[in-house]
């Protein structure tokens, strides 16, 4: 037997073949349509059709003898905003960030065990820095990963520790150790601290929070601090800037 095969669910294939087939049905189907669609006997689909009424993922004509998709599903998908969204309220903001501080900046989510950058800004002028988007970073070793694990629940910040897979240079902490550093920078509210990759640079991370108080995103800024005679922001103030626009995105995707 596959392993496929081993761990399968019949009842949840089948209610999922139902909403399948509905979403593709404008006008509705009867039982015997449905059933007759899906190669089952109206019987086996009978309790499933009742299951999927009662959740309200299906609701039936007011006649009472077809069958269609409600709006449920969604409304479940819009609790969660979807990475477009995210990024429609937050690189305007970020454009505007850039250009008050005067630095690069870059906003990194979490997919299937990687922290990637789905957004990044040049600063300003001759000088930047900054990650291309599309690059994967570390988990363990910068301000993005470190920030958008520490404002998680213990079961998310368990499941993002263990399956979070290593980039090139990155050295995995011992998991105890990291999660009670976790929790020390969630109680400052973000990450101020001397890059984990190269020198010279202090990384400025912020959360961006959903309204249960996760983070979906990282807010971060490459900082390089000037030398000369340009009277740039200094950390202090790119700091402020950043935590103002790391709340404002926040906001307006919690339609605050």
């Amino acid at each position: 037997m596959e392993k496929s095969d081993k761990y399968r669910a019949p009842a949840l294939d089948k209610g999922l073949d139902i909403l399948e087939l509905l979403a593709n049905s404008a006008g509705g189907l009867n039982q015997a349509e449905i059933a007759k669609a899906l190669d089952r006997t109206t019987n086996e689909n009978y309790r499933m059709l009742d299951t999927l009424v009662r959740r309200g993922y299906v609701t039936r004509t007011p006649e009472g003898d077809r069958y269609m998709l409600s709006l449920k599903l969604l409304v479940l998908a819009n609790q969660h905003p979807p990475r477009r969204r995210v990024l429609d309220i937050a690189e305007p903001l970020m454009r505007a960030l850039c250009l008050e501080a005067e630095q690069s900046a870059q906003l990194a989510q979490w997919q299937d065990g990687d922290i990637v950058i789905v957004s990044s800004y040049s600063a300003p002028g001759n000088w930047r820095q900054s990650l291309r988007t599309g690059s994967i970073i570390g988990l363990y070793n910068t301000g993005s990963g470190r920030v958008l694990a520490a404002f998680q629940s213990s079961d998310q910040q368990l499941q993002m520790i263990r399956g979070h897979q290593l980039v090139k240079g990155e050295v995995a902490l011992e998991e105890a150790a990291f999660i009670a550093d976790l929790a020390k920078l969630r109680a400052k509210g973000c990450a101020v601290e001397a890059s984990g990759t190269v020198r010279g640079t202090t990384n400025i991370s912020f959360p961006i929070l959903d309204p249960s108080g996760s983070a979906i995103a990282a807010l971060t800024c490459p900082y390089i601090e000037r030398i000369d005679n340009y009277p740039a922001p200094d950390l202090k103030d790119v700091t402020e800037i950043m935590r103002k626009a790391a709340a404002e995105i926040g906001r307006q995707i919690a339609g605050a």
